[in-house]
């Protein structure tokens, strides 16, 4: 496999996770110049504020992506994230760590 298919699968993997991630966030409003506040429970560190519900959660993207990096970077495992989940939908072996 020539690097730059590498590259765009590894983006896809990174995208669906996000995607997977965004779908198990929670957010709430908090009294704040950025009053709304979002976290991905299960990804340590994960949050993310914005002034609007649409720009939190763009931020938040932005958070997981980051997130998901700096571990690889460091070798340390991403979770993979599961539609049935076992109260924070987590699990061992999520993104590919090459």
């Amino acid at each position: 496999m020539n690097r730059s298919m590498n590259r765009a699968m590894n983006s896809a993997m990174i995208n669906d996770y996000i995607a997977q991630a965004l779908s198990h966030a929670r957010y709430e409003v908090i009294e704040d110049e950025e009053p709304y506040y979002g976290e991905v429970p299960g990804l340590a560190g994960v949050y993310a504020t914005g002034r609007s519900l649409e720009e939190c959660r763009e931020n938040l993207k932005h958070v997981i992506e980051g997130w998901i990096l700096a571990r690889r970077e460091h070798n340390l495992d991403v979770p993979s994230i599961c539609p049935a989940t076992d109260g924070n939908g987590l699990h061992g072996g999520g993104v590919d760590q090459k």
